[in-house]
């Protein structure tokens, strides 16, 4: 274990998100006001810091051996005791103490829904997408924790290989406000994961209800979950979990809005389209909010090198892919309210559509999602 003061330093900022535990345990103590930590610091404090810190457009060596990422890759091995001990623990206590009034837990398990979707899903994403078979445990169990564990399934064998095209059911179009993306998403993506898996098992000779397929993993997770949650707190427990899990995915769709917002990649013919490159994807170089998301907003390296681990992304500059004039706490709260939105990023996606493919002079195929499926597509 490399104790490099040097090295702890560096990677102490992204250890941000262990802030929800006390703000979250005093709203659990004393309701009232103190409900409204959490969700005011994962917005509203987040947002002042990236105001105050500025943006962080400095790039890590790529080269830099994993050994020396120990510290950065903690905080991301350690969250799901932390996450469970905030969903069950503080379920337990509720149901035991009896002393908030059902607006005050509904506004808790909010606040904890928030600290499960901003940051579970988060660390879960950066997990699943490592090699190593225990990363990807945590990532899966940190989805069942909140009933989303699908989204493995589409984010790998999906996302990553069809974003900015019409089979990928996440790259938000242009003009299409959140609410609308989110109920698409919600209805379409768990179908599309389960085609998804269906292929890689054909591939392999098998059925679709072969024991190999994750479907029952998530399965199995989930319910697990679920039944501790009614063992904790009956009813109204599974009632609390189910609604901080909603709030998780909440935040986990918001954020995939923001990610590639009316970005579409070229279509070339014959159902083929370009390479994914940078400007496939909304960059975001705010400090303070990249410390909170492990550097998610540098979303345009994660997708032209997805598996990079999250302390070596790098950042771009304008020239090679779009920016966001914010961070992804401020555009959360803009994106739920699509006049604002698009008053803001529609005048930006214009930009880059006349920056990256001047020569396109039809958009409305690609406005609607109408373009050719890709080839191979499932």
């Amino acid at each position: 274990m490399p104790r490099d003061p040097a090295r702890i330093a560096a990677a102490l900022p992204f250890w941000l998100s262990l802030v929800f535990v006390p703000l979250i345990a005093a709203g659990a103590a004393w309701g009232g006001w103190w409900l409204a930590l959490p969700p005011l610091y994962g917005i509203g404090m987040i947002t002042l810091l990236d105001y105050i810190t500025g943006l962080n457009v400095e790039n890590p060596d790529t080269e830099t051996p994993v050994t020396e990422l120990f510290w950065y890759r903690l905080i991301t091995l350690i969250w799901l005791p932390v996450q469970l001990a905030l969903i069950f623990g503080t379920l337990w206590w509720v149901s035991a103490s009896g002393h908030l009034a059902v607006h005050e837990l509904i506004i808790l398990f909010y606040g904890i829904g928030v600290a499960s979707g901003a940051v579970g899903i988060v660390y879960a994403h950066e997990l699943l997408h490592q090699k190593n078979r225990a990363e990807r445990w945590l990532g899966d169990l940190l989805l069942a924790s909140v009933l989303y564990s699908h989204f493995r399934s589409e984010h790998l064998q999906v996302h990553h290989r069809y974003v900015g095209t019409p089979r990928d059911p996440v790259s938000a179009r242009y003009n299409e406000g959140f609410w609308r993306f989110f109920l698409r998403v919600l209805t379409s993506s768990p179908g599309s994961a389960w085609r998804a898996e269906g292929v890689m098992l054909k591939r392999r000779g098998r059925g679709i209800w072969h024991l190999s397929n994750p479907f029952w993993l998530y399965a199995v997770l989930q319910a697990g979950f679920l039944a501790l949650a009614f063992w904790i707190g009956g009813w109204a427990g599974l009632a609390l979990f189910v609604w901080q899990a909603f709030i998780a995915i909440l935040h986990l769709e918001v954020t995939n809005y923001i990610e590639h917002y009316g970005l579409t990649r070229r279509y070339l013919g014959e159902g083929r389209y370009e390479h994914v490159l940078p400007r496939h994807s909304w960059n975001a170089a705010h400090r303070a909010s990249n410390w909170l998301l492990i550097n998610l907003q540098r979303h345009s390296d994660h997708h032209y090198k997805p598996d990079r681990r999250f302390p070596l992304l790098q950042t771009y500059s304008d020239e090679e892919a779009p920016q966001l004039p914010f961070g992804y706490p401020a555009l959360v709260a803009l994106a739920v309210v699509p006049p604002l939105w698009r008053r803001v990023m529609n005048p930006r996606v214009r930009a880059w559509r006349r920056q990256f493919y001047p020569d396109i002079r039809d958009w409305s195929a690609y406005k609607a999602g109408t373009t050719p499926m890709p080839r191979g597509a499932s």
